[in-house]
């Protein structure tokens, strides 16, 4: 039986088309969509229990995007030819549409949900990470499961000042804006992208830009859900309530957490005084009631919570740690704090803190990457580790987590591009996060930015970050914009909204907004309070550390590059590596060659010059070539009776024989009489010798003439000095024996 199949084309506008197409692949899952653009092909599935488990009191959401190398007509690396655990790029497309889709879902709404996005078919010209988005959001948007309004996420680029939506890889690689944005109709929800030192207003035209595409797609799906036709959403157990108690909970605890708010103390003493509260709050309920209600009376002690802690910031303008919306807190820096990395700095914001270290390393040290839609390698790469106890918990380490590689990818975005291009390092940094209440992500970007300076990486310029947050009030129309937010202010506020750059513009961003309609005005009186801040920040970065070192450590590697003709290449490397591998154990330095353009690009990484200065003498004389004509300066390692061996003296390693007859006018009956072993002198180059195809060099030719020196005519080898008798062979052999003198 044909499957009925329903589809719905969005036209960008420029020739390219987005197709949404339901009805033919995994019908049994709650709802399936393939969305297509060019070649590229993604499937999304979406399945949601029917039923909550039992004492789940949050969305079990799972959001899964995997791109199968299938897709590309490509194997898996490594041994096992199969897909395995997700990639890091997979992990970041994964949050970028998690972060869009879980506050669509309503909060009381707890039955275990899977989305999950695969890559099917690969076009090398279409970006598949722009398409998860609208794909994840159609999925769910044919189904029954309870979900706001459609989204969709779009990558919007600016190449030679014009703004393209879901370019391809090439002109990526030309754009100085990236940023991918998620949006409903109505709103714009999420924002994440690099920049090259873009201002604020263009930054905002392109979200503005994107948005519109945004719109198109969103009123796409609602066309899609039309032609199947609208499913009623299904029944799910409500949030219980109870006006009473939530009337009895406030008025006990709001003007207590007011007042503790207003008292700006730290976070242990704020949480510890929020806390008996709390416990307080048990006083007023009976065992019964606390037995029966608890779990209602803590979710309205929480809103109690936030409510007061908002107004506060929105009434008086001030905030949980006493500062005022725009207000910094004190910050402190210090470089050069470990002694044995490359490069190390501790930057500390309020209560949080990050520790940076810099490891400089050769091309062999570079971040490989192999996906099914791109390969390459990143010289530049950082880091993110966030322990439990730079928040004061103790709870298992479980590898790396997706918010340490966002926030990773976040403040690597934001340094890279002040990496200049003629650094001859691989460089990697790595940010510990040893105490955090708010915006850690920030922090790295400073600390890697005094780190990097701290080693010698010659930055073009210094960056700084800031997370901003938002307070709002759609009854009232107030709202207030906060600078260098704390982690409670980002849990009860209606924005993270985190922004780096340097003095001249923005280099990387990440914004997430909790709340419908945010106007663009209110967007850019963000902007610009960052703006402040960040110059704020660089400031003491500046004081701390004006300027990179000009140099590298003592103790640190230093980096010399080298370009040879691909014809040394393996006279370098030598059979079975035994040349440069020696070379390394006799210098203490790394050498590591690659072809570039048919040429060898050497890289010597050594902590020693002399050693350094000894693998380039190698080098040197690896690839010596003389030159007709020059006199070059020569060292005698052989004699022989012919004529000495000699060495040249910038190129060891090189020998030529000198021939006896070329070491002075006058005739030489012994090559001792004229040169010793171990002497040094000059000679002229000849090149290669008709005769012999030997080459020929000279010390007499640079040697003045003796006065009334006559030179012999050249002789003709080609001719005899006696006369040529042209007779046969035997008629001059009867000859010789017919001649009487000739007999015995």
């Amino acid at each position: 039986m044909i499957p009925k199949v329903f589809q719905e084309i969005i036209d960008l506008g420029d020739g390219r088309t987005i197709s949404i197409e339901t009805g033919k692949l995994a019908k049994q899952a709650d709802g399936s969509v393939v969305v297509r653009m060019g070649n590229a092909m993604l499937l999304a599935t979406v399945v949601s229990s029917k039923e909550a488990k039992e004492g789940l009191d949050f969305l079990p959401l799972t959001l899964d995007y995997r791109e199968k190398f299938a897709a590309a007509g490509k194997y898996p690396g490594g041994f096992f030819k199969r897909e395995a655990r997700p990639s890091n790029e997979e992990i970041l497309v994964m949050r970028l549409v998690d972060r869009v889709l879980r506050p669509l879902f309503p909060k009381d709404y707890h039955a275990e949900t899977q989305v999950m996005i695969q890559l099917m078919s690969h076009d090398e010209n279409v970006i598949p990470d722009a398409l998860a988005g609208l794909a994840a959001s159609a999925a769910i948007a044919i189904t029954d499961i309870p979900f706001e309004y459609p989204i969709s996420e779009v990558r919007v680029a600016r190449v030679d000042g014009q703004f393209i939506i879901n370019p391809n890889y090439v002109q990526l690689e030309n754009a100085d804006i990236d940023m991918m944005v998620g949006a409903s109709f109505d709103s714009v929800m999420m924002v994440e992208g690099e920049l090259k030192e873009v201002s604020e207003k263009d930054m905002a035209d392109a979200i503005k830009f994107a948005h519109e595409a945004i719109k198109i797609q969103c009123i796409a799906q609602e066309n899609l859900v039309k032609q199947i036709g609208k499913k009623a959403v299904r029944n799910y157990p409500k949030a219980e309530s109870d006006e009473a108690i939530a009337k009895k909970v406030n008025d006990f605890a709001y003007d207590k957490i007011y007042a503790i708010a207003k008292a700006g103390s730290s976070k242990q003493e704020r949480s510890e005084s929020f806390a008996a509260v709390k416990e307080a709050l048990k006083g007023e309920f009976t065992e019964e009631e606390f037995a029966e209600k608890g779990k209602l009376i803590g979710e309205y002690y929480y809103k109690s919570e936030k409510t007061a802690v908002r107004d506060l910031t929105l009434n008086e303008g001030l905030r949980l740690d006493g500062r005022k919306t725009n207000q910094i807190r004190p910050i402190w820096c210090e470089v050069g704090y470990l002694p044995s990395p490359h490069g190390s700095a501790v930057f500390t914001r309020g209560e949080t803190q990050a520790l940076a270290t810099v490891t400089l390393g050769t091309s062999r040290d570079a971040n490989k990457l192999d996906s099914p839609t791109f390969e390459g390698e990143e010289r530049f790469y950082l880091h993110y580790n966030f322990p439990p106890f730079c928040t004061g918990e103790a709870s298992p380490l479980r590898g790396t987590s997706r918010r340490e590689i966002g926030h990773g990818n976040l403040a690597q975005r934001a340094l890279k591009s002040m990496i200049p291009i003629e650094c001859p390092y691989t460089v990697r940094v790595v940010s510990e996060v040893l105490e955090s209440n708010g915006s850690s992500s920030m922090a790295t970007v400073c600390a890697g930015t005094l780190a990097l300076m701290d080693a010698g990486v010659q930055l073009k310029k210094p960056v700084s970050g800031i997370a901003m947050g938002l307070i709002s009030d759609d009854k009232s129309g107030k709202f207030a914009v906060l600078s260098d937010i704390l982690g409670d202010e980002d849990h009860l506020g209606d924005m993270d909204f985190k922004v780096t750059g340097t003095a001249d513009g923005i280099t990387a961003c990440q914004m997430d907004i909790k709340v419908k309609g945010l106007s663009y005005d209110v967007l850019e009186k963000a902007l610009a309070q960052a703006h402040e801040g960040r110059i704020h920040i660089l400031n003491i970065i500046n004081e701390t550390l004006p300027k990179p070192n000009p140099t590298v450590k003592a103790h640190a590697p230093k980096m010399v590059t080298r370009t040879i003709p691909g014809d040394f290449i393996g006279a370098l490397i030598g059979p079975g590596g035994k040349v440069i591998q020696e070379l390394q154990k006799a210098t203490g330095c790394t050498i590591v060659i690659n072809e570039v353009d048919e040429q060898g690009v050497v890289e010597i990484l050594g902590t020693n010059q002399q050693g350094i200065d000894a693998v380039l003498a190698k080098i040197d004389s690896l690839i010596f070539k003389p030159v007709v004509g020059n006199v070059y300066q020569v060292k005698v390692i052989k004699i022989l009776d012919f004529g000495p061996v000699v060495e040249y003296v910038d190129a060891p390693g090189n020998e030529v024989l000198l021939h006896i007859s070329e070491l002075a006018w006058e005739r030489t009956e012994n090559v001792t009489d004229i040169v010793n072993m171990g002497d040094v002198f000059d000679v002229k180059y000849f090149g290669k010798d008709p005769k012999t195809h030997k080459e020929k060099v000279s010390r007499k030719a640079i040697l003045p003439k003796p006065e009334g020196y006559k030179e012999r005519p050249p002789r003709d080898d080609n001719r005899d000095s006696r006369p040529r008798d042209n007779r046969s062979r035997d008629s001059r052999f009867n000859d010789r024996d017919r001649n009487p003198r000739n007999r015995d």
